[in-house]
Order: C-alpha cells, then structure tokens, then sequence
C-alpha cells in the first residue's frame, strides 16, 4: 500500500508539475491586440508601442495594422499616429526652430491639418500595412502642406513631391489627361515604395533615408563616402548637404513632436476621425466630372480635391476608371453611374476630316490638344485621311485653375496672389510668355496646359512673374 501510495504521490506531483509548465509557457495575447468592447466594458485606453532602443532598425508589425485602426482605442488619427511613433528621434537647434515656427503660425498649422483631414486616415492605412513607422504619415505636411496640387520650381508635384522620371520610375501615370504623381492613391502607393528602397539602402537608417528622398540617394551616398574617406561620422547629422536637406528631417521632427505632444507647443491639430474619408467607386469608362457633379450633391470642388490625377474635366479614358467620392456618397454615386446613358457619359464634337487636314489644325480650331484627339480615337500616329471621322473630347466648362503652393526652407508659407492674364486675340503662350519674363514651359504647368495648348479668346491665366511668388517646395528633387 506504501508502494501503491507513493506512486500515487508521485503521479500527483508529476502532473501538477505539467499543469504548472503548461500554465506559464501557454501564450499571452500581444498588448496590442483589440478587445472586442461590450457594455460592461471601458474601451481599453490606447496602448503606446514603444519605441526601440535602436529606432533606425524599427519598424511597426505589421500586424498591428488593424489595431490601429480600431477607432474604439484611437478615437482620431493623432492619437493613432501617435501610437506609431518608432523612428529614433532627432534634436537639436533645427528641429528646435522649426518647432518654433509652427507653433507660432497657427493659423498656417490649421489650414494644413485641415486639408490632411480628406487624405491622412488613407495615408496611414498605407504606412501601417508595410510596418513603417508612422511619423512617415507626416512627410506630406513638409513636402506640400498636404496640398495634392502643389507644384515646385525643380518640376516636383502632388502630396509627396514626384519629378516626373522617378514618378515613372515607381509606376505613376503621366499623360494629357491624368498625372498619377496627383493622385492621392496612386502617389502614396510609390513615395513609400521609394522610402522602403532607401530605407533598405542606407541599412535602416530612416534619418539617411529622408535625406535621400529629398537629395536624392546619389548626393548622400557621395557624401557618406567623402565623411568615410576622412575618418568622419557618416549618420545624417554629420554629412555636409545643403541648406534645405539640413533643415529637411528637423522639420519632420519638429512636426511629429507637436503632433506627439500638441498641448506642450499650444497646437491645435484639426479633429481628424479615425475613419475613413473617402471610398472607391469604379466608373467602368470615361466620366466627365462635370456632369457627374449635375447628377449627385456633390460638388464638383468635392469631385476634384479627392481625385487630383485627372487634370482635364473627365477621367482618362485609358483609366484608371476609379474615383474617389466622400463615403457617405458613395451608393449615391453608384446609382448615378448606372442611370447614366453611355452617350451622356462625355460630351463629344464630330468632326469629318476634309482633305489637307492635320490634327494640329485640328486641335487648335477646338482647343483640344493633339494628344486628346489622339487618345480619344485610339490613333496610333498624326496620319488623317480625307473623311474620316473623328470624335473631340470638348467640355462646356473648364476646370477651375489649380493654384500652386510656395514653402520655403524655413517653413515659412507666401500665400501671395499670382498676376491673372486674359487671353486676347494674337495672345500666345510664347508671347505671354515673354511679356512676364517667364519660360512657356512653367506658364504652361502653372495652367495645367501644355506648350502646344491653343489658347482661348478670355481664358483666365495665372503667372507667377520673377522675383514675386514662386512655386518651389522644399521637398523637389526626386532622384
């Protein structure tokens, strides 16, 4: 019995010895999973990831994504953003000033917040998916202000300041008319692919990488190597940039301080709702804004602040066929498109060729570039023949010019009116031109136009004269 005893004994402490082991190895739930709420209880305050000893190498898992999101623990986008910090944080006299500047320009702060208000619940979503650190979500605000239209001096367009070539170079779209380096998806879709390149480039070092973003990858490694070459530190602080790349990662800095700590600098950031803004209706084919405007309460300023690629007054008719429309219009969007005849869809002119027609003759009768002709038509060359018919994209209205932005290196914003010229008869761009002192190639981009644009008797052109306002931002090369 003393035996049948003690194997008992023995079994008992075995097994409790099990129980134990498999009561501190079983897996916790990761402090930042989301409760489901219930009314009997509080939401969860909002957890704060933290920050790694060595935030160069960090970023966000990207599981977290949908915590994030969770507007039960993050009521806006701040207060989310905020739990995404990760980047190492960078002091000193510039980032100083630049907090100093922003604190001191309230009004330039909320006129900024509140245009992120329409694009930064996506832009986070982004940086989110692929684990960045999300003072990324910040970058925006130092590039254009949150301005899809801004257009710098070096050629730098939309919210995250793309060059043409390396805009192509990340897949965006450029034609007569679309320019995916406006558009909010598309854009945002190629900036992080870039900055996760250089991320990876410069071996984690996120203070190298925006530097590189904003010189150029080229320019820093040659200054990297030209420190190396001397036994001097290599990190972002240390390398001899110019004055807008020194300035260029304190501003940011600055910026994710104030958002992190809004009451310390007397900041009031715009109420922004951890929920989406906007969401995306496939139109199928060409829609001229307009008429989708006339069909729906929504207006057509609505209709282009949140698609800002389509630079003409309809979609291209090469798509992308997608717009984004706020969400509460959303079904009442879709149901106009599918009342919508096709034939109503874009207005069109008729027009038969007669013999010794050109296409440039023909444009410039209708205003209409040889590139829309050529598109509309599905041409493969200039070549017309003598009665073939052709369809001109035309529009009874044209779309409101696009004002362009000016932020200087110390942050400091000239909202200076351009000078308005009407265009009267003989009126070229050459010789408009010429009366400003300007070159075709920027009167042309201030007016969205191109150099082989007709004019139109009373069309209404903004110029930016030299040595008055300009159109630089701080953020302009590109590669």
């Amino acid at each position: 019995m003393d035996s049948t005893r003690s194997k008992k004994s023995l079994l008992t402490a075995l097994c409790l010895l099990a129980l134990a082991g498999c009561a501190t190895s079983s897996p916790q739930p990761p402090a930042d999973t989301a409760l489901e709420p219930t009314s009997a209880r509080a939401p969860a305050p909002a957890p704060v990831l933290p920050v790694a000893p060595n935030a160069d190498d960090s970023v966000i898992p990207a599981d977290s994504a949908v915590h994030l999101q969770n507007p039960e623990l993050y009521p806006d986008v701040w207060s989310r953003m905020r739990a995404g910090f990760a980047m190492k944080p960078l002091s000193g006299n510039l980032v100083e000033v630049h907090e100093r500047w922003f604190a001191s320009n309230p009004q330039y702060m909320a006129r900024m917040t509140e245009r992120a208000r329409i694009y930064l619940h996506h832009i986070l979503n982004e940086v989110e998916k692929r684990g960045l650190p999300t003072e990324l979500a910040l970058l925006p605000a130092i590039e254009s202000a949150y301005q899809p239209y801004a257009y710098s001096r070096a050629r730098a367009v939309g919210l995250w300041q793309f060059i043409a070539p390396t805009g192509r170079l990340y897949g965006l779209k450029m034609n007569w008319w679309y320019d995916g380096r406006r558009d909010v998806e598309a854009s945002t879709q190629a900036a992080l692919d870039y900055l996760e390149k250089l991320y990876n480039e410069f071996d984690g070092d996120w203070h190298l990488a925006l530097a590189a973003y904003n010189a150029g990858e080229g320019k820093i490694n040659r200054m990297i190597q030209y420190n190396r070459s001397r036994g001097r530190p290599t990190d972002y602080q240390s390398l001899k940039l110019r004055r807008e790349t020194i300035n260029y990662v304190p501003k940011l800095q600055a910026m994710a301080n104030i958002v992190a700590n809004p009451e310390k600098y007397g900041v009031v950031l715009a109420d922004i709702p951890n929920k989406p803004y906007f969401a995306k209706v496939q139109v199928g084919s060409q829609v001229d804004l307009g008429v989708l405007a006339k069909l729906t309460s929504l207006s057509l300023d609505e209709l282009q602040v949140m698609n800002p690629g389509f630079t003409r007054w309809a979609t291209d008719p090469d798509g992308p066929h997608t717009l984004l429309v706020p969400v509460d219009k959303h079904d009442e969007v879709v149901e106009a498109l599918n009342n919508l005849p096709d034939n109503e869809r874009v207005q069109y002119r008729a027009h038969q060729v007669r013999r010794g027609e050109t296409l440039s003759e023909i444009s410039r009768r209708y205003g209409v570039s040889v590139a829309a002709i050529r598109s509309t038509n599905r041409m493969t060359s200039n070549l017309l023949r003598t009665n073939q018919n052709l369809l001109i994209p035309v529009s009874t209205r044209t779309l409101p010019p696009v004002t362009p932005v000016k932020v200087t290196a110390t942050s400091v914003t000239a909202e200076k009116q351009p000078l308005v010229h009407i265009v009267r008869s003989g009126d070229t761009l050459s010789s408009i031109a010429r009366r400003y002192g300007v070159l075709v190639k920027h009167l042309a981009e201030w007016n969205l136009l191109h150099t082989e644009d007709i004019l139109r008797l009373g069309q209404r052109l903004k110029i930016w004269a030299p040595g008055g306002p300009s159109v630089g931002l701080p953020g302009a090369p590109r590669g």
